[in-house]
C-alpha cells in the first residue's frame, strides 16, 4: 500500500465524500479547497459541504423513488454526506431536507478529526501532471475559468460545456400571513405539516405569470449568452413562457392540498419549505429565478400571503461548468488522457446534490483500490450508484451530453414475473429497487467498501 497521500480538490460534496473514502480505505489524504481565499459566485462561506441552492436532498422513499433508493445506497457504503444530513435533518414530509449550517458543520468536524485526512486552503491552478500523484477533481459547477481551460487542454482538447443554474429566494418564516397561508404537506406526508402554502386563485395566478412574464430579468453577459439552462432545475419565469399553465402543473401545482381557510383546492399554490431546523427561514420551493432582486420583492410580494415577507436571499443564477464525462474519462472516472487523475461531482457531469456525492463516493473507492494496488470492482448497473456512473462514462451520448438527475429509466427494467405481460408504476419501481439493494449489498462484500471502515 502507497504511503503517499491522494490528493482531493474541492470541499464540496463530491470532494469531501471522496476524501472521506479514501481516509475510510485506510490512505491518507489531503483536501484542498480554493475558500476562502478565492470565491465561487454563490458560495457565501469557506465551510466544506456549503449547499447553495437548496436544503432538499429531495426523496428518502428507497422503494419508489430512485433518488431515495440513492439515499439508502451511499448510507450502506458509509457516506459522510449521508450520515450527516441525517443528523442534520428538518421536517420536510417525504423528502430529506437539512439544517445548512448543521450538515455544513458536522461534515467539517468528521473530516477535521479524521487523523488520515489533512485540510489545505489552496487554489488548484493548473493540471497536476503524470508524477504528482494520484488526484480528485471535484472542483464543482463553479469551476474558475482560469483551471476549466487548464482542463480542456488536459482533456484532449475536448470543450466543456456549460449551463445556467438558479438559486431560489428564502424569507424569514415569521413574516408569513398565516391568516392567508397554512401547513400542509401534500397527501398529509410526514408529519403532514412540513410545508406552508400560499394559494391562488385563477385571477391571482394569471396575474402572477403576467407578471413574470414582463419582469426585468439579469441581463447575460456576453460570454453567458449561448449558455443553454438544465432542464431539472429552469428559473420559474423561464417555465412560465413555455406556457400560461406549467407553473399549475409542475411546482405550483395544488394537488394532495386543501385549503382550510375556503374548504377547497386552489387554482395553484406557492409551497414554503423549512429552511433550518428552527424553522425560522423558508425556502420557496421550486423558484429558481433569474429576476432582478428589485423585481423578485415586488413580484414575490404579490403571492397572496407574502405581502409583507422579508427575504434574507433572493434568487439568482450562476454558469455551471461540466466535462463531456463519455468522452473524455474511463469507467472508474480516470481521465483518459492523464489517468492519475479522477474527476467527480457536478463538474463530472452528474446533476443534483446527492448524485454529486454518490460520485464522489465511487470516485474516492476507486482511488482508494488503486493507490492500494487492488482491483477494481464496479458497482452493477442495477444500482443506483452503478446506473449513474455508467450513464456519465459510458451510456450517454456524447454528441449531446447533459447533466442528468438519477432516475429508474437509467437503470435495465426489473424482470417480469411469469405469468405478466409487464410491471407498471410503483410496483415496478419497487423491483428495481429491492433488486438494486440486494445488487448493491452483494457488490460491497465483494468489492470490500466496509471492511476497513473507521
Amino acid at each position: 500500500m502507497t504511503e503517499k497521500p491522494i490528493t482531493v480538490v474541492g470541499a464540496g460534496l463530491a470532494g469531501c465524500e471522496a476524501a472521506w473514502q479514501i481516509a475510510r480505505a485506510g490512505i491518507p489524504v489531503v483536501l484542498k479547497e480554493m475558500r476562502p481565499k478565492r470565491q465561487t459566485p454563490a458560495h457565501k462561506t469557506a465551510n466544506p459541504a456549503e449547499l447553495v441552492c437548496s436544503n432538499s436532498l429531495r426523496s428518502d422513499d428507497p422503494l419508489h423513488n430512485a433518488v431515495g433508493l440513492l439515499h439508502e445506497e451511499m448510507r450502506r457504503c458509509g457516506s459522510l454526506i449521508m450520515a450527516a444530513a441525517d443528523a442534520s435533518g428538518v421536517p420536510a414530509g417525504g423528502a430529506l431536507a437539512v439544517d445548512r449550517d448543521v450538515f455544513s458543520g458536522i461534515v467539517g468536524q468528521k473530516l477535521r478529526e479524521h487523523p488520515l485526512i489533512s485540510m489545505e486552503t489552496a487554489e488548484l491552478t493548473d493540471m497536476p501532471d503524470e508524477n504528482a500523484g494520484l488526484h480528485v477533481i471535484a472542483t464543482g459547477p463553479l469551476t474558475t475559468p482560469e483551471l476549466a481551460e487548464k482542463i480542456r487542454s488536459a482533456a484532449g482538447g475536448e470543450e466543456l460545456l456549460h449551463f445556467f443554474d438558479a438559486i431560489a429566494p428564502i424569507v424569514t418564516a415569521e413574516s408569513v400571513d398565516m391568516t392567508k397561508a397554512w401547513k400542509q404537506s401534500r397527501y398529509d406526508k410526514g408529519d403532514g405539516d412540513d410545508y406552508i402554502n400560499c394559494p391562488m386563485t385563477r385571477a391571482e395566478y394569471d396575474a402572477f405569470v403576467d407578471n413574470l412574464l414582463a419582469g426585468e430579468k439579469v441581463a447575460f453577459k456576453e460570454w453567458e449568452k449561448n449558455t443553454p439552462y438544465f432542464e431539472g432545475c429552469l428559473p420559474i419565469e423561464v417555465m412560465a413562457e413555455r406556457g400560461r399553465d406549467t407553473l399549475a402543473f409542475g411546482p405550483m401545482k395544488p394537488v394532495g392540498l386543501t385549503d382550510p381557510h375556503t374548504n377547497s383546492r386552489p387554482c395553484a399554490v406557492v409551497q414554503l419549505r423549512k429552511e433550518n431546523r428552527q424553522g425560522t427561514l423558508l425556502n420557496l420551493v421550486g423558484f429558481q429565478t433569474k429576476l432582478t432582486y428589485g423585481e423578485q420583492k415586488r413580484i414575490f410580494k404579490t403571492i397572496p400571503g407574502l405581502e409583507n415577507a422579508v427575504f434574507v436571499r433572493y434568487g439568482g443564477i450562476h454558469r455551471n461548468t461540466f466535462i463531456c464525462s463519455p468522452k473524455v474519462l474511463d469507467e472508474t472516472l480516470r481521465l483518459k488522457a492523464r489517468p492519475n487523475i479522477r474527476f467527480a461531482g457536478q463538474v463530472a457531469g452528474c446533476e443534483g446534490y446527492v448524485e454529486s456525492a454518490g460520485v464522489g463516493l465511487l470516485a474516492g473507492l476507486f482511488a482508494a483500490r488503486e493507490a492500494a494496488g487492488e482491483p477494481f470492482v464496479l458497482p452493477p448497473e442495477t444500482t443506483a450508484l452503478g446506473a449513474m456512473l455508467r450513464h456519465i462514462t459510458v451510456n450517454a451520448n456524447e454528441e449531446c451530453f447533459q447533466p442528468m438527475n438519477i432516475n429508474f429509466g437509467l437503470m435495465p427494467p426489473p424482470p417480469v414475473p411469469e405469468g405478466k405481460r409487464k410491471i407498471k408504476g410503483l410496483d415496478r419501481k419497487r423491483a428495481q429497487s429491492e433488486r438494486a439493494l440486494a445488487d448493491l449489498d452483494e457488490w460491497i462484500a465483494k468489492a470490500g467498501v466496509n471492511d476497513r471502515s473507521n
